[in-house]
């Protein structure tokens, strides 16, 4: 090739050509205009994403927030540094110096000469977007501070009332750093102004600044300082909310002694002198002189050190170290009061229980039910043996971790039926997006009970779904596996199920809800969203056709309700003839004064967080949370609905007058929807992470810390993460009967034995959210789960029958949930085996461990047996017997019923028995508690007397109950059964009601 660099080669020196001019213009044009569609189309999507689910004024009042504050405090940034640019340039000197440093800016003032104008407006504009953009991002702070609501609870220390520092005290930061920001860039950009035009000069004789850049600098430092002493008196009031870590509490907050009695002083004087050296600065210009303002500013600064650091330090050391505990209490109590009002533990209800060795039938009977109750099937482990059972298809799939429910009185173990685009055969773009659009029913089992081959006892299966659960709409378009986006509309039919050589199954979608396609516009928006050319052009997009996409319930909520936290666990719940996911939301502060605060996502996390997924605030770092929200979605509509829960939370009150008409009163729950409701797990873990330290209500017992609990490891599986907390159905020792509650325990610091067994009432009604605590005492020899655990392990026979079964099948033991049950005076631990053959990876129900107290080590092939050697005689009658499955339908076996006998006072006390039930239904069905309440105690005395009626014609002898009647437990007896319930019943009765 010939060399161009030669001297015979002229390259070609000018302009462009008029056509390279117009194609570089052109170029330019259509990158301008993608850049613009591209941001046309993500906030037109979205408009139109909040508009389809009828939240359209959530979207206008978030961006409306946003938009305010952006061009608010973007044009106030822009115009006071334009300001100062244009003052600077006013008060050059008319001639400068002769110098070389003069003679070397000559150059750049001349050059820029021609563009001075619009470069001092291009310089402000962009400082003014980029501090319209950090303020866009304060907008959850602007709109708490304007619509705050007041606590009514008011800080030990300053005297006001919590929502200064929740609502207030951030916005006026805010704003304080704003402000900061606006003079530190202004001043830089002075500085360099007057240098560049010589009011600035480092060189040359006489004065080193004009008249005019001296005055205009010193005003601009004496703003910096005067909001400074700004700062030093906020600073007083963020003393009440500033966390370290103190007594192993890492996020301590509050005062302590120094803080109070050093810094707080320190901060006042630091206001007056930072005060006294702004009006210095002010007074530079007149005076002529640097001298007092620099001499104020040193004072300033040496006060900062003397005042501010070094005289807090020896308060520390010579004060508070030597006596620290008499110091420091008063502030431990302040803490602790104000954590425990916080997080919602102050009226945690604490008894001792000394647990013993053994039990008798007659203290057994009182925990009949939680006994009968004990759930077998973990939820936790057998989702792979649902998907062997009851996905039916390759397309359809089931959670890793499944729900707990309550049908009627019976635990139930669930899970929904959801699409898994990995299962289909042929991936294009026609069967991923308009073929398999959306999963198909619910399956569900028994808690309790399994079948003779150890698989769950189904009370809903088969596809179409069918069983206890009656008719309802069972098409699931919103799940938690439902990630993708679906095409959906009339004259698209979609796959319900496939059958072995006949016609698929197909149906189209009529629930109303996706985004319509007919608009070109927004066709070509939601190609570019989803980078899929073929929305734009296919032709398999008829007219009408919606698009559906964000359809996992918890991202739902989380786009209509930004202010809330969503718990990680979503549950299924059938009501009303509609599958609906609910979801647990919850208000947060990181403001509240003295309250200590804990890292969200740290203290929800146990060992099944990978498969639940984390529950993550706005800021993470917490110290105030409520369960303000109980949220749900239509599984087949995609409808939100917000519900108030906690109608005395002033976060929550805030948040409807930012976004009024969002949340429904709490009244307009439904009522067949009431009684599935639950107390959610990461508010009930946040608490017993807490209340591991903040048991302890004696400011004394804090400070020497001698009596700290931890939530031990889960002994099943080998993370090394905390134990979840479990939702059973039990009986605590205070109460009269069983309650669906979620459960968990502690052990001391550093020890494996049992420190303390803590439940929350699940249920809702009057006592819903109860905390009760039962203490051990020291030197119980309680077993913790890791020392349960080791005792079921290092146990020679369990180990023999283990190796057995794991030899003689070739597969592998998984161990379940390792349930503690406070039961007949003693401490009751139950764990199911589960066998994995390695081939079908399918869960298997093979053995029961159990041990109560200390004692005998129970494993079995029933959860009876178990129970019959651990407990011995004061087992017999606890537990219901378990009829075979059904060989017409495997995995239905159902507890047997006994005859009763044809006794006159038995069918009365049935018929009362059948009343009181019936009006408790209707009492339920109307939301009327206190009808409710009576028609449970006159159905728990009917079936009493039934019991005494049926035990004195066989020649038996009740034992008395308080209350009237005789045994209060029904379950305790199963020669007697209650009446037949209706069949609405199963979805409205809630599970503390009576069970024969």
């Amino acid at each position: 090739m010939p060399d161009r660099s030669g001297p015979g080669f002229r390259a070609r020196v000018g302009p462009p050509s008029r056509r390279a001019k117009v194609l570089l213009l052109t170029l330019g044009v259509l990158a301008a205009l993608f850049v613009l569609f591209v941001l046309f189309a993500g906030l037109w999507t979205d408009w139109l994403w909040f508009d389809s689910v009828r939240y359209g004024s959530v979207f206008t009042a978030q961006l409306g927030a946003k938009a305010g504050l952006f061009a608010v405090f973007g044009l106030l940034m822009a115009l006071v540094v334009g300001f100062n640019l244009w003052l600077a340039y006013r008060l050059r000197p008319p001639l400068a110096a002769m110098s070389v440093e003069q003679q070397s800016l000559d150059r750049y003032r001349m050059g820029i000469a021609p563009f001075r104008k619009w470069l001092m407006i291009g310089l402000s504009l962009l400082v003014g977007l980029a501090a319209g953009a950090a303020a866009g991002a304060q907008w959850r702070t602007w709109m708490l501070w304007v619509n705050g609501t007041a606590f009514g609870v008011k800080d030990g220390q300053f005297h006001k009332d919590v929502s200064y520092y929740a609502f207030k005290l951030p916005w006026y930061e805010f704003v304080l750093g704003f402000g900061f920001s606006a003079v530190i860039v202004s001043l830089l950009a002075a500085t360099a102004v007057h240098y560049l035009y010589g009011g600035l000069r480092l060189q040359g004789p006489g004065r080193r600044a004009s008249a005019g850049a001296q005055g205009h600098l010193a005003v601009l430092l004496g703003v910096f300082v005067l909001l400074k002493a700004v700062a030093y008196w906020l600073d007083r009031y963020a003393l009440a909310v500033k966390s370290e870590s103190y007594k192993n509490v890492d996020g301590w907050t509050g005062l302590r002694y120094v803080d109070a009695n050093a810094f707080l002083p320190a901060k006042t004087i630091l206001f007056f002198v930072a005060v006294i050296c702004a009006l210095l600065f002010f007074l530079t210009p007149i005076r002529r002189t640097w001298a007092p303002a620099l001499i104020g500013f040193g004072l300033m600064a040496l006060s900062a050190i003397l005042v501010g650091g070094l005289y807090p330090a020896l308060v520390q050391q010579f004060q508070v170290k030597p006596n620290e505990q008499a110091k420091e209490t008063a502030y431990i109590q302040k803490n602790i009061d104000a954590t425990r009002q916080a997080y919602g533990i102050a009226d945690v209800a604490e008894q001792q229980y000394a647990p013993t060795d053994s039990t008798d039938a007659g203290t057994l009977a009182k925990d009949a039910q939680t006994v009968s109750d004990i759930r077998l099937l973990d939820p936790n482990v057998v989702s792979p043996t649902f998907q062997q059972n009851q996905a039916l298809r390759n397309y359809y799939a089931f959670p890793k971790t499944l729900d707990v429910d309550r049908y009627g009185d019976q635990d139930t173990v669930l899970g929904v039926r959801e699409l898994d685009l990995t299962g289909v055969q042929q991936h294009n773009f026609i069967n991923d997006h308009f073929k398999y659009t959306h999963g198909y029913g619910v399956v569900a089992a028994k808690g309790n009970q399994v079948d003779s081959n150890g698989n769950p006892v189904y009370t809903e299966h088969s596809l179409p779904a069918e069983g206890s659960m009656g008719s309802y709409e069972q098409r699931v378009y919103y799940g938690e596996k439902t990630t993708m986006y679906s095409v959906v509309g009339p004259g698209l039919d979609e796959i319900d199920y496939t059958r072995d050589g006949q016609p698929d199954q197909t149906s189209q979608y009529s629930g109303g809800s996706g985004v319509s396609l007919n608009n070109p516009l927004t066709r070509a928006a939601y190609a570019l969203k989803f980078a899929e050319p073929q929305i734009l052009y296919s032709g398999a997009i008829k007219d009408d056709a919606k698009i559906l996409y964000d359809r996992t319930p918890k991202e739902r909520v989380e786009k209509v309700a930004p202010w809330l936290s969503i718990d990680a666990d979503p549950y299924p719940v059938v009501q009303n003839g509609r599958l609906v996911w609910v979801l647990d939301g919850y208000t947060t502060s990181d403001g509240y004064p003295f309250s200590s605060k804990t890292t969200f996502g740290d203290a929800t996390k146990d060992s099944l967080t990978d498969q639940r997924g984390r529950t993550l605030t706005a800021v993470n770092q917490v110290n105030y949370i409520r369960n303000s929200v109980k949220a749900t979605v239509d599984a087949y509509t995609g409808e939100v609905t917000l519900y108030q829960w906690d109608e005395a939370d002033p976060v929550l009150k805030t948040w409807m007058k930012a976004f009024p008409d969002t949340v429904k009163a709490k009244a307009d729950i439904p009522a067949t929807l009431l009684p599935h409701l639950r107390y959610p797990q990461d508010l009930f873990k946040v608490q017993r992470d807490l209340l591991g330290q903040y048991h302890m209500t004696d400011a004394t017992a804090f400070f020497n810390g001698t009596d700290i609990w931890e939530v031990p490891e889960d002994p099943t599986v080998n993370t090394h993460e905390v134990q979840p907390p479990y939702y059973l159905t039990l009986r605590m020792p205070d109460a009269q009967e069983a309650s669906f509650s979620l459960t968990t325990s502690f052990v001391p610091s550093g020890r494996k034995n049992l420190a303390a067994f803590m439940t929350a009432d699940a249920d809702p009604g009057p006592g819903y959210g109860k905390l009760r605590i039962l203490r051990m005492p020291s030197g119980s020899g309680a077993l913790g789960p890791a020392l349960t655990q080791a005792k079921f392990n290092s146990d020679s026979e369990v180990a023999r029958q283990l190796t057995l079964l794991r030899s003689g099948t070739d597969s592998d033991v998984v161990y379940g949930n390792l349930l503690t049950l406070p039961v007949g005076g003693g401490i009751l631990n139950v764990e199911p085996v589960y066998l994995v053959a390695r081939g079908a990876k399918v869960p298997v129900l093979k053995k029961v461990l159990a041990v109560y107290g200390d004692h005998n080590v129970a494993l079995e092939d029933t959860l009876d047996q178990a129970l019959a050697k651990v407990l011995g005689g004061a087992a017999d009658g606890a537990t219901t017997p378990t009829a075979p499955a059904d060989p017409q339908n495997p995995g239905t076996g159902t507890p047997t019923t006994p005859t009763t006998p044809d006794s006159p006072e038995v069918q009365q006390a049935l018929t009362e028995a059948q009343k009181a039930f019936d009006d408790g239904q209707a009492a339920l069905k109307n939301g009327d508690w206190t009808a409710y309440g009576k028609a449970q105690e006159a159905l728990k005395k009917a079936i009493g007397d039934a019991m005494a009626a049926e035990q004195k014609a066989s020649g038996a002898t009740a034992p008395a109950q308080p209350g009237g009647g005789a045994a209060a437990s029904p379950s305790a007896s199963p020669p007697v059964s209650p009446p037949a319930s209706p069949p609405a019943a199963p979805s409205a009765a809630p599970s503390a009601s009576p069970t024969g």
